[in-house]
């Protein structure tokens, strides 16, 4: 049941207010609030308006509403009251349960992992190579552990298996007509956008709207719109507006200005208190020793050594996902992600609730460095990558890597590549399935690692944009449609999926 609108609005507000009461910008205001009690301009009897306006003028009413801006942006539209803690996180029972199991799959194979090599998934390390660690932590990649016994946890093939898999108990088969003409691999029923619905939510990509990095072939010589488009970059970072800068990045970031217009949108601004808390994490990575570091080690080795663009960032990637693996505050995004934070139990204390520790948020590594890489290009400060990246993770990757029925998640983007390369390429789409190329073996990966390793970095930095711009991943969806489109002709030639591939 949707909640009438006024009350919807005031327990929104009611959360957000919840939300913000324990943040630092609270206490930022309050101090600064104090402070201006003591300027002339400031006169008892007009005490409440006069303070307001002094926060309007210097600067701080703005922060404000960016934070109240990004809390909307991140957290999903509060249920009816009466709906219980679960449907926040995922309202249909069965996505619910196929997440737990396929969590529960993933935390089997740490823990034979585990057993096989007998080692901890968590030891404290000894002093001697804390300080070592501690010593080589710029330029960890000179290392060369033998990790030849640690396998992935879980390939991109094994999770679209169990996407496959996924079933409505709620239909009998063949009876529901309307969706049984679904020809794709993913067979569950669920609401994604026609074309005239995509052409509306993304207007701002129309043809005759200047795109950055594409309005090459315009009529208009590229400066002009390429000028003009810079100069209003440098008017919305000047006004400091995260919604302003969501709105402008639709159409594409100018190289230069693309790390401060992300910052402004995630609203993160590297303040001291952040930056202690990077360190704190830093150097539970130093005294701790998780399995993880293995994977994530192994993992770096075999994606960012080998890939030319991003082998020389290969000490940020270790920093950057050692601490994430560590930063229990990642954990607040599960409470409007279908997944359940993994929990592991301390030895010989199976089931026993207070000797439950959160083990790491997420394990699949491989995709997460993949997210990384791209933002080394544009921070260098690792305290800022560090943040960048978990905000964009709680925002939008962890949608890749479970599964659920919102419209960014996973099974929604399928079904949307699917379901747009059936309507519109009918025939290719018969074609492939037809030769055993089912077009979602080959673009799964893509989308499930949003395209990272597999479009240059300046055109994958422009695809994120309108990921940020739009505050959505549906775009994933369809580009790889587009890659088919653009494709179709040779891919009618082809008669098997290595060929098509």
């Amino acid at each position: 049941a949707m909640l009438d609108p006024d009350s919807g609005l005031s327990l929104t507000i009611a959360r957000i207010v919840q939300r913000l009461k324990g943040s630092s910008l609270h206490s930022q205001l309050e101090r600064q609030a104090r402070v201006s009690l003591h300027k002339p301009e400031i006169k008892l009897e007009s005490l409440k308006e006069d303070i307001k306006d002094f926060l309007k003028t210097s600067g701080w009413e703005k922060k404000l509403q960016n934070a109240v801006y990004s809390e909307l942006n991140v957290f999903p539209s509060p249920c009816h009251p009466a709906a219980p803690p679960e449907h926040m996180k995922e309202p249909l029972a069965y996505m619910r349960k196929a997440q737990g199991s396929w969590e529960k799959r993933i935390l089997k194979s740490l823990n034979s992992m585990c057993t096989e090599l007998s080692i901890p998934l968590a030891q404290k390390r000894p002093v001697s190579e804390q300080k070592e660690l501690l010593n080589k932590w710029n330029e960890m990649g000179t290392d060369e552990p033998d990790l030849s016994l640690f396998r992935p946890v879980y390939a991109p093939k094994d999770f679209l298996e169990v996407l496959m898999n996924l079933r409505n108990p709620n239909y009998e088969n063949g009876e529901q007509p309307s969706f049984r003409n679904h020809l794709g691999l993913i067979q569950v029923p669920l609401k994604v956008k026609d074309i005239p619905e995509l052409k509306e939510e993304f207007s701002e990509l129309g043809l005759n709207i200047g795109q950055l990095g594409i309005d090459d072939s315009a009529q208009v010589p590229p400066e002009f719109f390429e000028n003009e488009h810079v100069r209003v970059g440098q008017k919305v970072l000047a006004e400091q507006d995260s919604a302003a800068a969501q709105q402008y990045v639709r159409q594409g970031c100018p190289t230069a200005l693309r790390a401060d217009l992300w910052a402004l949108i995630l609203n993160i601004s590297n303040q001291p208190e952040d930056i202690l808390y990077y360190e704190q994490l830093k150097s539970n990575v130093i005294q701790h020793d998780l399995l993880v570091d293995s994977l994530i080690y192994k993992d770096v080795k075999l994606t960012a050594s080998n890939d030319d663009y991003y082998f020389v960032f290969e000490d940020y990637l270790y920093q950057v996902l050692l601490c994430f693996s560590r930063d229990t505050s990642v954990l607040e995004h599960f409470t409007y992600s279908s997944a359940t934070p993994p929990k592991s139990y301390i030895r010989g204390k199976l089931g026993m609730e207070e000797y439950a520790v959160f083990y790491p948020p997420n394990v699949n590594y491989n995709s997460f460095i993949l997210s990384v890489a791209p933002l080394c290009f544009l921070y260098h400060e690792p305290s800022k990558l560090y943040q960048i990246f978990r905000e964009m993770y709680v925002r939008f990757f962890f949608r890749l890597h479970s599964i659920s029925s919102h419209p960014s998640g996973i099974v929604s983007l399928c079904l949307l590549f699917e379901t747009l390369l059936q309507t519109h390429l009918p025939q290719l789409f018969f074609h492939l399935r037809e030769i055993g190329a089912q077009p979602l073996r080959i673009s799964f990966k893509w989308m499930v690692r949003a395209f990272s390793g597999y479009l240059a970095t300046d055109q994958l930095l422009l695809l994120w944009d309108r990921i940020l711009g739009y505050n959505s991943l549906e775009i994933l969806a369809v580009l790889a449609a587009a890659v088919f489109a653009f494709r179709a002709v040779n891919l009618m030639e082809v008669t098997s999926l290595a060929a098509a591939e």
